[in-house]
């Protein structure tokens, strides 16, 4: 067979092996094997693979970090205490503690990313659906969607930012200015449609003055860790710096505060964390490496010029479109890699490249496999015994992603005149 179509055939297994999950077997096995397999039949070299793998470093080291804070918050109560306080705040309402889980869901993906929010929050919010006595999962929906809706408002917000920008995103000040209506009107309309397409599952009435049990010292350090966290990354997304090290610092600094406190061994806090998805980001920069090796990232960049030049606004809205359909098939970390390469390539200008960001982060809204915030949330939620199928997310996603892919696209669009 031809290399570069068996180089595609690889790419395109693996890609569909991470979606379907055949056998129910992790994603990361599936995106590893394309990799290894790319590599072992010489159809990619060693060095690019492996060049490949360090790009991914800042990721590996915000996941780390954000990880590690995770499994604290669920083993220290912290979780359990802030869905108390939660479902007493909501009043025996569903509905109002839909709005409220939401709320919360905006505040840790703008400060904390949409990586924490699937991570962080998601333990909290099936303790509160299970506390409140109401069905977590249209709660959980929210931590998934969330994570995508809110995750362009500021450069910190998700990861695939700093991918997409080639770690040179705007100044803070100038990505307020660029996006702040688009996030608002994709925040908003992604609460409506939600909220509507759920209606019938947050119907009656809920538990309430529940009985609120004090937070212990390991509890109280592990919050102080979330917020010093949230801080010290919105401090250093205002100085143009790599995210990754400081979270997984402040990661490491809070385990080894509580574990001193505690005087536990670290083997089983990390024991208790699904460490898969590193290999997963791993060898998804891996298979996005064997396109720009076959030619595939060149092609694009002469396209998105040529279409450039012949019409800007355009070629932003379709560019915006065709890659958040492309984020479900592929995974968005790759789609913003690709995207990443064939804009820098063709030298295009800031609003095609604003709308690639909103189709990156907003477009795997439709399905479960389109950002790696969904498949951390589909992780998170498999440990507390819940699954949601392809089709059972897709019949929810396709409702509530693109009234606000359109409603956000349309709006940066707008803001260029």
């Amino acid at each position: 067979m031809n290399p570069i179509l068996l180089s595609w055939s690889i790419g395109l297994a693996a890609t569909a092996g991470v979606i379907l999950r055949p056998f129910r077997w992790p994603e990361a096995i599936w995106a590893v094997a394309g990799a290894v397999l790319l590599v072992a039949l010489g159809l990619l070299p060693a060095s690019a693979a492996w060049q490949a793998v360090g790009k991914g470093a800042d990721v590996y080291l915000f996941l780390i970090g954000m990880m590690l804070l995770s499994e604290l918050g669920r083993r220290e109560g912290l979780f359990d205490w802030i869905a108390v306080l939660a479902v007493n705040h909501a009043k025996g309402s569903p509905r109002r503690l839909f709005l409220l889980v939401y709320l919360v869901g905006v505040v840790v993906t703008t400060f904390l990313s949409n990586d924490a929010a699937a991570v962080v929050l998601t333990p909290a919010v099936f303790a509160a659906g299970n506390k409140a006595q109401t069905k977590p999962l249209p709660l959980l929906y929210v931590c998934a969607f969330i994570a995508n809706a809110a995750s362009f408002v500021l450069p910190i917000s998700n990861p695939a930012n700093l991918v997409l920008y080639a770690n040179h995103t705007p100044a803070l000040g100038l990505w307020v200015a660029r996006f702040a209506l688009p996030s608002m009107l994709s925040i908003v309309a992604t609460f409506l449609a939600l909220r509507w397409t759920l209606r019938g599952d947050l119907a009656g009435a809920c538990a309430r003055d529940l009985p609120v049990e004090p937070l212990g010292a390991s509890g109280k350090v592990t919050l102080a860790g979330i917020g010093v966290t949230a801080i010290a990354l919105l401090a250093v997304s205002a100085f143009d710096m790599q995210l990754g090290l400081p979270t997984a610092i402040l990661g490491m600094l809070t385990a080894l505060v509580v574990l001193t406190m505690e005087r536990r061994s670290p083997v089983e806090l990390v024991s208790e964390i699904s460490w898969s998805v590193l290999p997963l980001v791993a060898g998804l920069f891996v298979l996005v490496e064997m396109l720009g090796h076959t030619g595939v990232i060149a092609a694009l960049s002469n396209l998105l010029a040529h279409s450039t030049q012949q019409n800007q606004p355009l070629t932003a809205l379709a560019s915006g479109g065709i890659i958040a359909l492309g984020s479900n098939a592929i995974n968005n970390l790759p789609a913003g890699l690709i995207a990443s390469a064939a804009a820098l390539q063709a030298h295009s200008p800031e609003r095609v490249i604003d709308a690639m960001l909103i189709g990156v982060d907003l477009g795997p809204n439709l399905s479960i496999t389109g950002s790696l915030a969904t498949i951390l949330w589909l992780s998170s939620i498999r440990r507390e015994g819940e699954e949601v199928s392809f089709m059972q997310f897709f019949r929810v996603g396709v409702v509530v992603m693109l009234p606000a892919l359109v409603l956000a696209l349309g709006a940066r669009l707008l803001l260029a005149h």
